[in-house]
């Protein structure tokens, strides 16, 4: 019998990853077979790298409960077999190139498209210098008092000192009164829109949504179990008479009223009073997602409606993904009273409570100045990428796009004459390269508009202006292929 080393000086893994029950292994078969079995499971899936060393035999006897002479046994048998190789005085290692005929059959990976930062991608955005030094400075202070709130699990709603700095700039900056008790932290609006409903509606429960509106929120109404109703918009924003008579038995409704996604427009006066009034007498809740609502370029901004309905049937939703970044993953909602037990339960049983780390280098920046600062500055930047966008697609399209430039947001809607078939569109982005979205893909039921959706914060202004020159011209292109001739939507 071959003599292999034992016992490694090498570092090996305090224990193995090893499956001893699975259907890999023979029931009944002898311990040395079955831990062999394990071990050649473990190395064919990756758990362990080729070179990688095996522990010493004691050490994996005590780890299985298995006799020291099983698993000799097995690392003789693993070396036979070519998935080990052994060197006196060095240990016992996984070979460096494994038998082609462990491989088992091919395994179909998963494809997950990441998001893309090109040129006109939404949801880029930029922090100025001076607002990352600050939040580093903070970051650092509370790391150096890390303290005893972060050993144990906390209020499902977040830590108190964050939910009330929310609790200040909602009021200066959206009139939104509310107590800290009715914030909740949550890691997004989706976040935020998932726990409500979990709370607030029952299976197959109808929601209004937008027509344009936002893909994803759509999504996670559907993944909910409720039944998304879709409204059109018109210039004021959600048509309220079209939703009573399409679906009067709604239980909430999902708007975009301070910039309606993605045509841009504003809720009217008289239509926010109008959603306030059904949503009143129906019984039903109002989730406001006022999700760029600090980006405002031109003008006061109308009041938030939760702050014009007293968070009495609105439920709002706000996220720092685009005031701060979005890798920071920490977003808010504001509830009614009514319903603080009712959505801090839910999210207790959905995830617990928020994480803590970042929470109160968030309310050093609310509360010293810096957010409102890092604001001032990248407005100014965002309105220049804005105003560059615009003018280098109306310009270089020659009369084919039309774009309206939007007063608050980070993005705008170029779009095509109605007739325009909405192939154009399509050919047009797909021959540029281009990122953003098509204006159709954004609709559900209404006649979709040709045209595309392009974000503009984030990105670099020469890098936008080359994007655009692009984009206008294989838009031209796809226009004159199409036997329609360029002219203004």
């Amino acid at each position: 019998m071959r003599k292999i080393p034992t016992n490694s000086p090498s570092p090996a893994k305090a224990e193995l990853p090893l499956d001893l029950t699975g259907p890999h292994i023979t029931t009944g078969a002898s311990a040395a077979h079955r831990l062999y079995q394990a071990l050649c499971e473990m190395i064919v899936s990756g758990l362990v790298k080729p070179g990688e060393p095996l522990p010493p035999s004691r050490s994996l006897a005590k780890q299985t409960g298995f006799r020291r002479n099983a698993v000799v046994t097995a690392y003789e048998r693993l070396i036979a077999d070519g998935f080990a190789e052994a060197t006196v005085g060095s240990g016992t290692f996984v070979a460096a190139r494994i038998p082609a005929r462990a491989a088992g059959p091919n395994k179909q990976k998963a494809v997950v498209e990441a998001p893309r930062q090109g040129a006109f991608s939404l949801g880029c955005t930029h922090i100025d210098a001076r607002a990352v030094q600050h939040f580093r400075a903070f970051v650092g202070r509370r790391m150096r008092a890390f303290g005893s709130e972060h050993l144990h699990y906390g209020d499902p709603r977040g830590s108190r000192e964050l939910r009330a700095a929310i609790a200040d700039h909602l009021l200066s900056a959206r009139g939104l009164r509310c107590d800290p008790d009715q914030i909740m932290l949550t890691s997004g609006t989706l976040h935020a829109l998932r726990i409500v409903l979990s709370a607030i509606l029952k299976p197959n429960d109808q929601v209004w949504c937008e027509d344009p509106g936002y893909p994803a929120a759509r999504k996670t109404i559907t993944h909910c179990g409720n039944r998304a109703v879709h409204v059109p918009v018109d210039e004021q924003g959600l048509r309220v008479a079209r939703g009573r008579a399409t679906a009067p038995s709604a239980r909430a409704a999902y708007v975009t009223p301070s910039h309606q996604f993605p045509l841009g427009v504003q809720m009217s006066m008289p239509r926010r009073l109008e959603l306030l009034d059904w949503a009143k007498q129906a019984g039903a809740f109002v989730l406001e997602d006022d999700y760029d609502s600090e980006f405002r370029y031109d003008g006061a901004p109308l009041k938030a409606l939760a702050g014009i309905d007293h968070l009495q049937r609105v439920i709002y939703m706000g996220t720092f993904a685009k005031t701060l970044f979005p890798g920071l993953r920490i977003g808010y909602c504001a509830l009614p009273e009514r319903l603080i037990s009712d959505v801090t339960a839910a999210r207790a049983a959905l995830d617990r409570f928020p994480g803590t780390l970042m929470e109160g280098a968030v309310a050093d920046m609310l509360n010293s100045g810096a957010f409102a600062a890092n604001l001032k500055r990248v407005r100014k930047l965002y309105r220049e990428a804005r105003d560059a966008l615009a003018e280098t697609l109306e310009t270089a399209s020659g009369g084919a796009l039309s774009v309206p430039v939007p007063s608050q947001g980070l993005h705008l809607v170029a779009r095509f004459d109605p007739s325009i078939d909405l192939s154009v569109a399509a050919v047009a982005k797909q021959a540029a390269g281009a990122e953003g979205w098509l204006l159709a893909d954004t609709y559900s039921r209404a006649q979709p508009l040709p045209g595309f959706v392009l974000g503009f914060s984030g990105h670099a202004v020469p890098q936008l202006v080359a994007s655009a020159e692009r984009l206008a011209r294989e838009s031209r292109t796809a226009l004159r292929a199409s036997g329609k001739p360029a002219r203004r939507a």
